[in-house]
């Protein structure tokens, strides 16, 4: 990690920047994902319509929404590595969170798309052929289970990864839905069956997804991420030596996996110290996750007072 001081007249800016902190890369877990499901839907489309099920046809329609949520996910890891220019400073490290808001959206719609078939087939049940949804079912569940186990290491620090990874564990889960209604509809006939279980499936990944939905629209809105204490990160700051007062603090996601502080010290008549600014970086990284903060030092001259002072203003 490096740090880098910068002055600024009688203030002092100190820019922490952790350049090795930055995502781990998935792109291989990305490409094997996309490769395997392309073919599965081809595969379970085909099989879907000569079997007539619908829960079938669902279930590639699903995969379908989940390929193109695997290449949102990916491109959108690829743009966050993006050096920053002259009109992105920060790069595309927002990228990612977008993804993944849209990635939740398309799971949504995905399920909103499958009650809604499932609805109108209650109302002219079909025959289905049900020993080939069976097996079909089976090889979506090896396969969206093996992607998923891809991105298993990186859905607890990533947003975006765990978007993907929610989408192979929801698609595994329709093709359980399936296996099911394939063998209940095998044993006993009920050809209700089919849509009834593609409507419980479906509302088992709106379940799933609506807190991925509520996160992602909360670091699109730069919400301080659920992982940081904001309320101890300010009082670390206010008991650094000589500060009396802390105010402009903000703290919000450069990324889905880096965050970033600012935040005014008011230290009357100190000088500008960079040993205190460099050890403030430092622990701010090592104890709260933030490798990315910016600390302005101010006198506290009545004088000249800070314009960003009151806490209600941005």
């Amino acid at each position: 990690m490096s740090v880098h001081h910068h002055d600024h007249g009688p203030g002092g800016h100190s820019h922490d920047h952790g350049h090795s902190h930055g995502p781990a890369s998935f792109d291989r877990a990305f490409l094997i994902g996309i490769i395997l499901n392309v073919g599965f839907v081809i595969v379970e489309a085909v099989y879907g319509f000569l079997a007539n099920s619908l829960a079938l046809l669902a279930d590639a329609g699903h995969n379908l929404s989940d390929v193109l949520g695997l290449l949102l996910a990916w491109a959108a890891a690829s743009l966050a590595k993006r050096r920053p220019s002259a009109r992105f400073t920060y790069g595309m490290k927002r990228t990612p969170i977008l993804a993944s808001l849209a990635n939740a959206m398309l799971l949504l719609l995905a399920s909103g798309m499958i009650i809604y078939e499932a609805v109108q087939r209650f109302s002219t049940p079909a025959p289905v052929a049900e020993t080939t949804v069976i097996w079909v079912a089976l090889v979506g569940i090896a396969i969206n289970g093996a992607t998923a186990l891809g991105f298993l290491s990186g859905r607890k620090d990533d947003i975006n990864i765990r978007g993907a990874f929610l989408h192979m564990v929801a698609d595994a889960v329709v093709s359980f839905g399936v296996v099911l209604s394939g063998i209940l509809v095998l044993y006993t006939g009920w050809m209700w069956v089919d849509p009834a279980v593609s409507i419980a499936v479906a509302v088992v990944i709106v379940v799933g997804t609506w807190s991925l939905l509520k996160e992602s629209i909360k670091l699109s809105l730069d919400a301080v991420p659920t992982s940081i204490d904001s309320g101890a990160i300010e009082r670390y700051l206010a008991g650094l030596p000589g500060v009396t007062e802390v105010h402009d603090l903000h703290i919000w996601p450069m990324s889905t996996t880096e965050v970033a502080l600012t935040a005014h010290l008011v230290r009357p008549g100190a000088t500008l110290d960079d040993q205190l600014l460099a050890q403030a970086c430092r622990d701010l990284a090592a104890r709260f996750g933030i490798h990315h903060a910016t600390l302005q030092i101010e006198s506290g001259d009545p004088a000249h007072p800070c314009t960003l002072a009151p806490s209600e203003v941005v």
